[in-house]
């Protein structure tokens, strides 16, 4: 089991922490993968667990450390009510979402929203700090809102916040549109600026700085890595982990063990899976997450259409993993 310490070694690598996809089963499987990068948990709001007690959203397996939970709110003590309970269940690291553009978010006052004011962010995490004891306590930003001038916000945004005894952020190198775009949409449109990120990485030097945004392959964090502390990937870690995870614990952290095949990932899933089907959750919960293992690969689409037809049937198991895997050749001639 990872240690709380040893957060700012794993925060190299990151997954990022994805609405309705990293779940606590996702985190399990992707765990499998690299046994150093950092998982985080899907965003999980204060007013959730402070008003709603929906203390079940915290849940987690003791194998996904190191582990982050990522918070939601704008309000200091129901945030630090909320950090309390995130630190006694054990989490390596506590982060507050700045950077999520929603709808839902904005009306709540918390995510991306909240660039626009960073003497309350900064009031929010010296609550969280206070509450958290030891345990970090991070920010993951964007580089700005709306039509605000990043090259100006942003190092204006970090010196207000990190004023407040924060030393870690992530930052998503896009701005957000909180009206006239999508959530989807503000992960593709709003242009990268990586120049811009690293430049708070030389304005910053004694912040721990990680950046996040458009990032799908290994050598492209790798070379982020040149100039950032940390590197964070979402959508191409959950799509195609195979091609992100497999290998990072020996292209990023210098770990002399072998990879894990996917093939071995996916069997040493099924005592997971059944201990998970033993206690009422459905297959398919834990499958959908496992979809893209093979993409690319030959078999794949079999691999997929298994899955994806026969997860939600009742009395579905291992077995039809079994089956599906059988249609993915274990080793692949070099092309």
């Amino acid at each position: 089991m990872s240690t709380r310490h040893d957060i700012r070694a794993a925060a190299r690598l990151s997954v990022a922490p994805m609405m309705d996809w990293s779940d606590r089963h996702c985190r399990y499987f992707h765990r499998l993968m690299s046994r150093r990068a950092l998982l985080y948990t899907e965003m999980v709001t204060a007013p959730a667990l402070v008003r709603g007690g929906a203390v079940h959203l915290l849940d987690y397996n003791i194998e996904e450390h190191p582990v982050a939970v990522q918070l939601g709110g704008s309000d200091p003590r129901e945030l630090a009510a909320a950090t309390k309970l995130c630190v006694e269940r054990g989490y390596d690291e506590v982060n507050l979402n700045v950077g999520c553009p929603s709808d839902r978010v904005q009306s709540g006052t918390f995510g991306a929203v909240l660039m626009r004011d960073a003497p309350l962010v900064a009031d929010c995490m010296a609550a969280m700090k206070d509450a958290a004891q030891d345990i970090e306590v991070t920010v993951k930003c964007r580089i700005g809102v709306d039509d605000q001038a990043p090259d100006d916000v942003l190092p204006a945004f970090i010196e207000t916040v990190a004023a407040a005894g924060v030393t870690r952020f992530t930052i998503h190198a896009r701005k957000a549109w909180l009206q006239g775009l999508s959530p989807k949409e503000n992960r593709d449109i709003p242009p990268l600026d990586y120049p811009l990120v690293h430049r708070m990485k030389e304005a910053f030097p004694d912040l721990h700085l990680s950046i996040n945004g458009g990032i799908t392959k290994l050598d492209d964090a790798r070379a982020h890595l040149d100039v950032m502390d940390g590197v964070m990937i979402g959508r191409a870690a959950y799509h195609d982990p195979a091609s992100v995870l497999l290998e990072a614990d020996q292209a990023i952290f210098g770990d002399p063990a072998p990879a894990r095949s996917a093939h071995e990932v996916v069997e040493a899933m099924y005592p997971y899976i059944e201990a998970q089907l033993a206690q009422g959750v459905r297959l398919h919960s834990i499958t959908r997450h496992m979809l893209g293992v093979f993409t690319g690969r030959p078999g794949a689409r079999k691999w997929r259409r298994i899955l994806s037809e026969g997860a939600s049937q009742d009395g579905a198991g291992v077995a039809l993993l079994a089956e599906a895997l059988s249609h993915v050749p274990d080793h692949v001639p070099a092309s």
